[in-house]
């Protein structure tokens, strides 16, 4: 899941925030401390380690010259990752050919039977998988291939396709984005990859950290970019990219053939497609967003519950993170009965007043915590892989609905003890 979701429709006006609390001053995000190597250079955005064996993975795949598959994730941090990789490779000299984009189905991922299924049939030699997340399995697919994983969302060091390359930026505070981690790799490979992938690079990121993070070190110095490109129009485009992928019928192919064909963010302001579903996804979250909030027992965590066969939940989470307030209160989690026939998909976030907390707030923690304390010990495994995934602090998942309601029993949700 994202840390940050865009969308211009109406703010929910149901707080439980006392006149007098105190304003709450959130830490700027470039400034959480980065980890040292034993050299005393900070590891960012990724082990160097890693960086270079990217880098050797697209030069290896360029000079193959062979079928290439690349499947980025649906959101404007995914798109823009497989746009600044595809630019890359082709600026290497790949022949456009021989690129392929596999956009993965709605409720579906990487890991699944079908999504292995559509991979094969590219019968590509490379496969490189963007912002998906990660999990321990099989390899991708089963006939012979190479594949590397760029991401930045939670992962052990084992949550990887078997004999893939796993390049993340989880463990390298303060966490990059996939876009900016992909174009960072990409940056010393071509002197033309800045000219025509910084945009690409500032869209991902605020489309997933937010229109306030800046860019000072250890983030790379986009000064030169903001000159060429206005940010407001950066600022504008994010929701008009991520409004596809949230609506109905999840048409993700026009945000990624929008963004293939822009050499500016100003080119997507007026594109017809992604205005009519911005329009669609607006709607959607104004009719869903006065759900009322009902409590676990223990006041930790705020649930609402939606049914909508957009993916709103999201864009929810995070609004009423914002607004929703109290002194125990440490998850907002937003679950829709109607995104998929059987399932339940959720989203969490941190609301605004436990953000800053120390120890800070980790989501998956306390969800699969919560799914530990089930009086059925199965729980947990019934909840499957896509429970609580994502980010520490922006988590969520999909999961039958049967078990949701489990879930909902272990926390107790609505009742008063």
């Amino acid at each position: 899941m994202k840390r940050a979701a865009s969308s211009t429709a109406t703010s929910p006006t149901t707080k439980r925030r006392r006149a007098s609390s105190p304003a709450i001053k959130l830490p700027e995000y470039h400034l959480t401390p980065s980890l040292r190597d034993a050299n005393g250079d900070i590891i960012w955005p990724a082990p160097k380690s890693k960086l270079k064996a990217a880098r050797r993975f697209i030069r290896e795949c360029v000079s193959a010259k062979q079928r290439t598959l690349i499947i980025p994730d649906k959101d404007a941090d995914g798109l823009t990752s497989g746009a600044i990789l595809e630019r890359t490779l082709a600026l290497l000299g790949l022949d456009q050919d021989l690129i392929s984009v596999h956009i993965i189905r709605k409720g579906g991922n990487v890991h699944d039977d079908a999504s292995r299924k559509a991979m094969a049939s590219y019968k590509p030699a490379f496969i490189f998988v963007l912002d998906q997340g990660s999990q321990q399995s099989p390899p991708l697919i089963e006939t012979p291939h190479k594949a590397i994983v760029i991401d930045h969302h939670y992962a052990e060091e084992k949550d990887h396709p078997q004999d893939a390359l796993h390049i993340t930026a989880c463990n390298s505070p303060p966490i990059a984005t996939s876009s900016l981690l992909t174009y960072l790799i990409c940056l010393d490979l071509h002197k033309r990859v800045r000219e025509t992938c910084d945009w690409l690079c500032a869209l991902g990121t605020y489309g997933d950290l937010g229109n306030s993070v800046k860019w000072e070190p250890p983030f790379p110095d986009m000064e030169a970019t903001f000159k060429k490109h206005k940010r407001s129009a950066l600022y504008q485009a994010i929701p008009l990219i991520n409004a596809p992928r949230r609506t109905a019928s999840y048409n993700v192919s026009t945000a990624w053939e929008a963004l293939r064909a822009a050499s500016s963010p100003k080119e997507l302001l007026s594109d017809k497609n992604l205005l009519e579903a911005r329009a669609e996804v607006n709607a959607e979250v104004k009719r869903c967003t006065r759900t009322a909030p009902k409590f676990s027992a223990c006041g930790r965590v705020a649930v609402l519950r939606i049914n909508s066969a957009a993916q709103v939940h999201n864009v929810i989470a995070t609004r009423w993170a914002g607004h929703l307030s109290s002194n125990r209160l440490e998850v907002i989690m937003v679950a829709n009965d109607g995104y998929l026939p059987g399932m339940v998909n959720f989203s969490c976030r941190v609301p605004k007043c436990a953000r800053g907390r120390d120890p800070p707030v980790n989501i998956i923690e306390i969800l699969r915590e919560a799914a530990d304390g089930a009086a059925d010990p199965s729980l947990r495994e019934r909840l499957g892989e896509s429970f609580a995934h994502g980010h520490k602090e922006a988590s969520g998942g999909k999961v039958p609905k049967a078990e949701f309601e489990e879930l909902m029993e272990v926390l107790q949700v609505g009742k008063k003890v």
